[in-house]
This record gives C-alpha cells, sequence and structure tokens, in this order.
C-alpha cells in the first residue's frame, strides 16, 4: 500500500495489538483499530501549513495514513466555518460559527470518512465494497467506490431519504433497501457480508469496521482549529449517532497538540435527540458503556443508532476532553434548523440541527460563559431531508 511516511499501521483500542494496515478488526480480540503514526517523524507546523492552499483535507497528508498522490479524492474537506452573530446572541455567548460540512461533494461529511476508506479498498485491490447506512454514508460511498472503479453495494432503511436512495442509483451503487430502521438494515448487510460479501470478497466499508472513517473525520478538528487561528473553542458541539466524527476529532486535537500547534483541546459535546439518547444516558450517569435503546423513537434517522458499538470510547472522549451530552426533542431540532435557516441562511439539515438545539440547551443551562466560542456541526446539507422540515413547518400552519 502506498503509505506515508509516519503512518505505522493499526492499533487496537481495546487490547493495544497492532497490525498491518489492511487489516479490519483486531484479530486477538475483535476490537476496533485506530490508525498509528511515528509522530517524531512528522515535521509539521503552522508555517508550513499556512503556505499551503486550502483547498482540501488532503493538506494534512502527513497525519494520514494515505499519500495525497493516491488518494480516491474529489477534493472533500477544506469547508468553511460561518460566523453566525444572530445565534451568538441568542444564545448569550461570545461566538458562534457552523462548520458547513454540508459543502463537501456529495452534500455531507461523510464524504471525509469515505475517501480514506475507499483509498485503502483500492490500494487493497478491492472489486466490491458494502456498507450499512442511515443515508448519507451509502451515498458517498456509491460516489467514490464509482470514482474508484470499485462496484458498490449499499444497505438502506426504508426511511432513508429519497435523495440518498436516488444518488445511490445515479452512481451507479447497488442498493438493497431493507425494510425498518437502520438496525434492520445493519442485519440484512450482515447476513449478505456472510454470503455474497464471503464469497465475491467484498471489502467493507461499515462504521468501526474500517479503521479509516474516523481517520478520515478527524480532518475537520484540523480545519476549524487552523480557521480559529490555532486557538481551541469552548465547545464543539456534534450531531451524534455512532459517534465517529467525534472520536475523530477529538484525536485529531490531541495530534496537533502533540506537535506543538495548540495548547488546549477543545471541549467535545455529543448532541442527541431525546427518543434515542444512549450516549447521553450513559455519560449523565456515569457509565463507561451505554445501554441500547430498546425502542428508538426519533425522526433523525441519522443519529438514531440505538447501540452505538464505540460508545466507550465516545464517553472517553467526551470526558478527557471535559466536554458533555445533551438530548433535545424532535420538535426543538427541527426548530432550531429553522432559525438558522431563517436567521443565518445556512441550511442545516433535520438531523444535524441537534447539534444547535443541543447547544441552546447547553446555553440555557449555563454550561457556556458570555465569552465562550460554540461551534457547531453542520453535517449535511438541508437540500437531504428539506421535505421533513418543510412537513413540520405545514404542520404548523406555515
Amino acid at each position: 500500500m502506498e503509505t506515508t511516511s509516519a503512518f505505522v499501521g493499526l492499533d487496537c483500542i481495546d487490547c493495544g495489538e497492532r497490525v498491518g494496515p489492511d487489516a479490519q478488526r483486531c484479530p486477538d480480540c475483535g476490537g476496533i483499530l485506530d490508525p498509528a503514526y511515528d509522530h517524531d517523524a512528522i515535521d509539521l507546523d503552522r508555517e508550513t501549513l499556512a503556505e499551503r492552499p486550502f483547498d482540501s483535507m488532503w493538506r494534512y497528508e502527513e497525519l494520514l495514513p494515505f499519500t495525497r498522490e493516491s488518494a480516491v479524492t474529489m477534493d472533500e474537506g477544506a469547508t468553511p466555518l460561518v460566523e453566525c452573530e444572530k445565534l451568538a446572541e441568542e444564545m448569550g455567548v461570545g461566538r458562534v460559527l457552523i462548520k458547513d460540512e454540508g459543502r463537501n461533494p456529495t452534500g455531507s461529511f461523510k464524504d471525509r470518512g469515505q475517501t480514506v476508506a475507499m483509498t485503502a479498498a483500492a490500494q487493497e485491490g478491492a472489486s466490491d465494497i458494502a456498507l450499512a447506512s442511515a443515508g448519507n454514508a451509502g451515498q458517498a460511498a456509491a460516489a467514490y467506490a464509482g470514482r474508484a472503479d470499485i462496484d458498490s453495494h449499499v444497505f438502506l432503511p426504508s426511511r432513508s431519504g429519497f435523495t440518498n436512495k436516488a444518488m445511490v442509483n445515479v452512481h451507479g451503487g447497488d442498493m438493497t433497501v431493507v425494510g425498518g430502521r437502520i438496525g434492520d438494515a445493519g442485519a440484512a448487510y450482515a447476513d449478505a457480508m456472510d454470503e455474497e460479501g464471503e464469497e465475491e470478497g467484498w471489502h467493507s466499508v461499515q462504521t468501526f469496521v474500517t479503521p479509516y472513517r474516523h481517520e478520515g473525520k478527524k480532518t475537520m478538528g484540523y480545519e476549524i482549529l487552523e480557521q480559529l487561528e490555532w486557538e481551541a473553542p469552548d465547545a464543539i458541539v456534534y450531531p451524534t449517532g455512532g459517534g465517529v466524527g467525534l472520536v475523530g476529532m477529538h484525536k485529531g486535537a490531541k495530534e496537533l497538540r502533540e506537535h506543538g500547534l495548540i495548547d488546549e483541546l477543545p471541549a467535545m459535546y455529543a448532541a442527541q435527540a431525546e427518543g434515542c439518547a444512549p450516549i447521553v444516558e450513559a455519560f449523565e450517569e456515569g457509565e463507561d458503556h451505554h445501554e441500547p435503546v430498546e425502542h428508538p423513537d426519533t425522526i433523525c434517522g441519522g443519529i438514531e443508532i440505538p447501540d452505538p458499538g464505540a460508545s466507550p470510547w465516545i464517553l472517553e472522549c467526551l470526558r478527557e476532553s471535559d466536554g458533555g451530552a445533551v438530548a433535545t426533542p424532535d420538535e426543538e431540532i427541527l426548530e432550531s434548523a429553522i432559525a438558522v435557516a431563517k436567521g443565518e441562511g445556512l441550511e442545516m439539515g433535520a438531523t444535524c440541527a441537534a447539534a444547535a438545539s443541543g447547544a441552546w440547551e447547553l446555553a440555557d443551562r449555563g454550561e457556556f460563559d458570555a465569552d465562550s466560542t460554540v461551534i457547531l456541526l453542520n453535517t449535511a446539507t438541508a437540500n437531504k431531508d428539506s421535505d421533513v422540515l418543510r412537513s413540520h413547518l405545514m404542520g404548523k400552519g406555515i
């Protein structure tokens, strides 16, 4: 594989075993694998980065597993950090900025994960990839697989949005729509991997099966910190389902601190919907692992993950960063998306607006100070689920 010089392999976050770059889960204990680097071999400073164009997440090549030259890329990343003065005033804080991941090639932050995961698949010679997804990751996987001349097999729940389903087909993906929710799609994916996948040699790009999706998403943290001139914000509020971006950004911040680019870590906050909040419940109860939600009930399908496999890692990141967790009802989440669109012009996805709703709740609780800088992650464009937001307005007679 064409890896960067400092990339040394994959470390199991559970048992610490180091394995080669083509593994997916730890062969000893089945734990999640995390890309590891010889940081002494990396020479990167603020001046070097300032001289580079802000054109893609691959500008941080030294801190990624694969070279930019070898990447399956569509210049994802380099998304804007938009100042929102009205939101800051309403929340009673110094600054609110939205990291607008809706500007990525397929309209979501999933592109950051898929560019790295698909690069790994391509370098391993995969002919087919497969995953289950609530929607956005499936669309992104089909797009990047098409670019890499790899066949894609995407398993989506029936409640996935029309845009995601349509674009999986448009990108040439083999789509299986499964009745029910994300867990049902995941079960169908697992069955297919055990049958067709094993026989045909399918390569998984599933969350935390491939070790490379969270690695791509850590670049959101790199960009936020560089865009803030290397000053850590007081809070990053992230709409949390599987938590891939949250653990990625926290890892990225620790790497930047190790290289002396920042002094402090930003506090990470997980924002969930009240109808499916296993991370929030575990955090508030002081637990190190979640209890699965037996009957999830939220319109926010992108974060409706009742049994997040990486919950110990997520909870560790929240506590290590001195952050927190918050859950708000669907009504407030949808209202927040509309308030951001009306007041700031930014189109937050219905699910993504859990970050805005959560930040309002945290501000009401007194979690922030009058001079706090708060970052909200808009993980996908509202064009993905504009029908949900419009239906919410129509239900109010608007």
